[in-house]
């Protein structure tokens, strides 16, 4: 962990010298040559056995076999998208599309037709590789109803299809592409509403990656089972390009299927897990029912939403390890802040650690862009080489996330310690103002999450015609007769946070309206409260 004492919530680049910009291709051929045998890539069944394996050298082949197909189909800089599951003609897309000099529009497998469209007309996507279904969704329907009311679209490519996914290469010519050209549109998660493309250059996704994994405790040799969905950053940066970065095997799963996942580990004995919470508690569920030999985890990553303490300790005593909480935004690549291995059980589940190398974090006022004194909440903002070029076909926006000192500012709220050590507080837009008191749901959830009968959180604002809004809680953990009551849960607050503070509305839930990449759509929960889908604890 970095050294500090700071005065003003400010660290700039950490880390020394910072490296040489990496492209996709330079960073998969340096791994090449460090390892050219080793297995760099096995894709799972859905039961976990082992379809196929590429070794690094196998895997560089096959990607420029393919960049070569889509230079032949697509000129420089052609935006072309992905609609699939976590397959492994996904992985080789993105890494071809790299060494082709194309920008690869990543699209949930999940979306339905108006979802689709918006992203293929918004990305000004020329051709669309997908696969038929996935989890009884008919995407390969989809695909063909959407592409023929959009006249850009040019091709239409079963990734399956290997006759016509390596179609013509034998006649086109790999690129060079600069480690600043973009080379992914990636949409927000949208927990507040329609999403924005967020333009990622080459640098950004692969060297944050690999500084993430580092971190992490990743190294060459080591293997992990993939089962984060490819189309966010999450599992095409961090896991993929990440762990192809330090040398590590992935084992990419088509789905998150917790038995399937525990049984994989215990069989290739793997090192390191990542997932948001809600899938550590139910790899550790897992694992407890079948009492299964986990014991080669020796690292655990998560992020999404801060980690229950209980969670923590759980983690590490059924899989082995504590978690370590990464923080960032689809914008930056995306981590901004990593806790340490070594980091306490306070800091690794009331911080969001310290900032990645190489790039600047700072705490800023809202309206007036200075840096802030240390413990004083502010916006959380950062600055490198991570930051997105932009949002796609948006200047507005651009101008808005991206002053022109290069600051990107988050809209998450937040405090840094002396030790430059981050906590959320809060969102900018997700603020409840109950009574003309300003209220931050982090701040809530931090102090609930102390429970052990809670293993996730959201608060929300309701709307309320004395206060203006009023706090729901909703709630998820445990068996109904493990939970406490309303009364209960005042009282713990209570002995936390000041009354004004205290949840109106206490709902326990089995799961959570979540986006693509784990997150939970608060929106979602407002408008089901105020619609009646969801019952408070009386």
């Amino acid at each position: 962990m970095y050294t500090l004492n700071l005065t003003d919530s400010y660290v700039p680049a950490q880390g020394g010298r910072a490296p040489a910009p990496l492209t996709m291709g330079a960073m998969l051929r340096a791994s090449v040559e460090r390892a050219p045998d080793q297995p760099a890539l096995n894709a799972l069944d859905y039961d976990g056995t082992i379809l196929k394996s590429w070794s690094f050298a196998e895997l560089l082949a096959d990607s420029e076999r393919l960049a070569r197909a889509l230079a032949h189909r697509h000129a420089e800089g052609s935006r072309i998208a992905v609609y699939a599951n976590n397959v492994p003609e996904w992985v080789l897309l993105e890494l071809a599309c790299g060494l082709a000099g194309l920008v690869l529009v990543t699209v949930n497998p999940a979306y339905q037709k108006r979802e689709l469209k918006y992203v293929l007309e918004q990305s000004r996507s020329e051709a669309l590789y997908y696969v038929e279904a996935f989890r009884g969704n008919p995407m390969g329907e989809i695909a063909h109803a959407v592409c023929d009311d959009i006249p850009a679209i040019h091709h239409r490519i079963c990734l399956t299809d290997h006759a016509a996914l390596f179609a013509g290469a034998d006649q086109g010519a790999l690129r060079a592409p600069d480690p600043a050209d973009p080379v992914q549109i990636q949409y927000t998660s949208g927990t507040t509403g329609f999403p924005k493309g967020a333009l990622l250059h080459h640098n950004g996704l692969v060297r944050n990656g690999i500084d993430t994994m580092t971190r992490a405790g990743v190294c060459a040799g080591d293997s992990f089972v993939h089962n984060m969905p490819l189309f966010h950053t999450t599992g095409c940066a961090i896991l993929v390009l990440g762990g192809l970065g330090v040398g590590a095997t992935m084992f990419l799963a088509p789905v998150f299927d917790p038995e399937m996942i525990a049984d994989v580990i215990a069989r290739e004995k793997t090192k390191f897990v990542l997932g948001v919470p809600t899938m550590l508690v139910a790899l550790i569920e897992a694992v407890q029912a079948k009492q299964t030999d986990v014991s080669s985890v020796q690292r655990i990553m998560s992020g999404g939403s801060m980690v229950a303490p209980d969670l923590c300790r759980k983690a590490q005593a059924v899989l082995g390890a504590p978690i370590q909480i990464v923080y960032g935004q689809t914008e930056t690549s995306p981590v901004i802040t990593q806790c340490w291995f070594e980091d306490s059980l306070e800091d690794l589940t009331q911080t969001i650690g310290q900032p990645v190398p190489h790039v600047d974090v700072s705490i800023r006022d809202p309206r007036t862009h200075q840096v802030l004194p240390v413990d004083t909440q502010g916006e959380i903002c950062t600055r490198g080489y991570h930051v997105m070029t932009g949002y796609n076909d948006n200047p507005d926006a651009t101008a808005a996330a991206i002053d022109a000192e290069g600051w990107l500012h988050t809209g998450d709220l937040g405090r840094m310690d002396r030790r430059g050590y981050v906590r959320i507080t809060g969102r900018v837009k997700e603020m409840i103002i109950r009574g003309g008191e300003n209220l931050f749901p982090a701040e809530i959830e931090n102090a609930m999450l102390e429970h052990e009968a809670i293993e996730e959180i959201a608060i929300v604002g309701i709307p309320d015609e004395k206060w203006g809004e009023q706090v729901a809680c909703f709630m998820r953990g445990g068996s109904a007769a493990q939970r406490p009551t309303p009364a209960e849960l005042k009282a713990f607050v209570r002995d936390r946070l000041s009354p004004q503070k205290t949840p109106a509305f206490w709902i326990w839930v089995d799961d959570w309206p979540l986006t693509g990449s784990g997150k939970i759509q608060r929106f979602k929960l407002q408008e089901g409260f105020e619609a009646g889908l969801y019952t408070p604890d009386s």
